[in-house]
């Protein structure tokens, strides 16, 4: 309805489409509900999108404005999958933006989390701990999703941007 207000953030609607399926596809590989223990609940699997998600924005900051034109088109691609898979669910007008506008708050907090983890500022462990796991994670399992978290990390600085606009990652 007001779109047209706000083309300029990105005038392309599918911009990022490909890399939030790509964040989506890691996101959902097996090993991280198998050996990684992530709860395989709506609120375990949205973890870790959000996760994933979190450390690709992060990983888009290192390219300056035109990762941010990237990074605001897949933050505007998580908030229409974020809608529409609550209204799939049922989750009425009165309630949505309230539900939408915390889910982009949970992938901020993620993304300053990654931030200072990647920067070495904070605990890797911690940083896994605290973002996949809502209470303590048996010490094989973490260490396997925060090995994994950072193999996924090495792999996103290995691509570039324009790859990753592609959805494709190293």
């Amino acid at each position: 309805m007001l779109s047209f207000l706000f083309r300029g953030l990105t005038a392309e609607r599918a911009g990022a489409a490909a890399l939030f399926d790509r964040a989506t596809f890691e996101a959902r590989q097996p090993h991280w509900f198998v050996e990684g223990k992530v709860p395989d609940t709506l609120d375990g699997r949205f973890g870790m999108l959000a996760t994933i998600l979190a450390l690709v924005l992060v990983r888009l900051e290192r390219d300056g404005s035109p990762g941010d034109h990237t990074s605001v088109a897949l933050t505007e691609r998580f908030i229409h999958v974020m809608e529409s898979e609550h209204r799939e669910l049922g989750l009425g007008d009165p309630t949505l933006g309230k539900t939408v506008r915390k889910l982009v708050a949970m992938l901020a907090r993620r993304t300053e989390l990654w931030r200072t983890a990647s920067a070495g500022e904070g605990d890797w462990l911690e940083a896994t701990r605290d973002s996949l796991y809502k209470g303590p994670a048996a010490p094989d399992v973490l260490r396997h999703s925060a090995k994994a978290l950072n193999e996924f990390r090495l792999r996103l600085e290995a691509t570039s941007l324009a790859e990753l606009e592609q959805g494709a990652i190293a």
